[in-house]
């Protein structure tokens, strides 16, 4: 298994679908649900996690990336932190740079800094947008088009300062019922003409303009709540699916896609599923 290396590397990444060669992980061997932050954990609050069923899904799906020709680097966990598996929350890359975020749950906070420790000893070209919050799960790209989830998580005044930064990209605010906790676990961009999501979690008006910019495939209630919508896409029409979900592969498949299915049932009992645990830093 890949492992962090000591050499200097270059983030790039402008898309949610083009072939993804290098991203970033980290092992849940502290997973637990300690404070309720999402509907999801409210129902796995009593059963709570299975820490070495958790491990051993993780392990699997890092193997399925490596074998499929991903470059794994993987951040060492801290025991402080339950939710550290999500690592597509504590950072996303844009472009040339990987902004690091300003989490907004307490149990989260002090994440960042050990991913901007792993970028100072990999060399890696990045950002701080501290001072108003913003989390990954609320950040999807592509191409010169950003959208990003409004809710008590990533605020409007982070969405300013990131425009700040991004001059050159279109940014899209997207408001959302934020009881699904991130626009990714509603809203995700498989390819330059087709998106998953789910509706119900959206208003009329923002589901007509999606719809103008892509073929939307729906997600129904049952499969979002298994995190359906949060696939990784790793190129060539190449997807990574839980098999629970049978109608969203079911699509997936006729459209083309060739889906990867993993067994990630323990670890979306906390909220997040494939796009969640990883941050890409270089598509290509």
């Amino acid at each position: 298994m890949a492992t962090t290396t000591k050499e200097s590397l270059s983030a790039h990444s402008q898309s949610e679908y083009d072939p993804l060669r290098r991203v970033l992980l980290c092992p849940p061997r502290f997973m637990e649900i300690k404070d309720v932050i999402n509907d999801v954990q409210k129902r796995y609050k009593d059963e709570n996690i299975d820490v070495d069923k958790a491990l051993h899904q993780h392990s699997t799906f890092v193997q399925a990336l490596i074998e499929n020709g991903v470059h794994t680097d993987l951040i060492e966990p801290t025991e402080k932190y339950p939710e550290q598996v999500f690592t597509r929350d504590i950072g996303f890359t844009i472009g040339d740079t990987v902004f690091i975020s300003e989490m907004a749950s307490d149990i989260r906070q002090g994440e960042e800094q050990e991913l901007e420790k792993w970028m100072e000893t990999h060399h890696v070209n990045f950002k701080r947008l501290a001072g108003h919050r913003i989390e990954g799960g609320d950040v999807i790209i592509d191409r010169d088009t950003v959208f990003i989830g409004v809710s008590s998580r990533t605020s409007k005044k982070a969405i300013q300062k990131l425009q700040a930064e991004l001059r050159d990209f279109e940014i899209v605010p997207i408001s959302f019922n934020e009881k699904y906790l991130h626009l990714d676990c509603v809203f995700n961009i498989l390819s330059p003409t087709e998106a998953l999501i789910f509706p119900e979690a959206l208003d009329a008006a923002t589901v007509r303009m999606l719809a103008e910019r892509y073929t939307l495939i729906r997600v129904n209630e049952k499969e979002q709540f298994a995190l359906g919508t949060n696939v990784l896409s790793i190129g060539d029409r190449k997807v990574f699916s839980q098999p629970q979900n049978v109608q969203v592969n079911k699509h997936l498949t006729a459209r083309g896609f060739h889906v990867i299915e993993v067994d990630y049932s323990e670890i979306i009992k906390s909220g997040g599923a494939f796009r969640c645990c990883t941050m890409p830093l270089i598509r290509s």
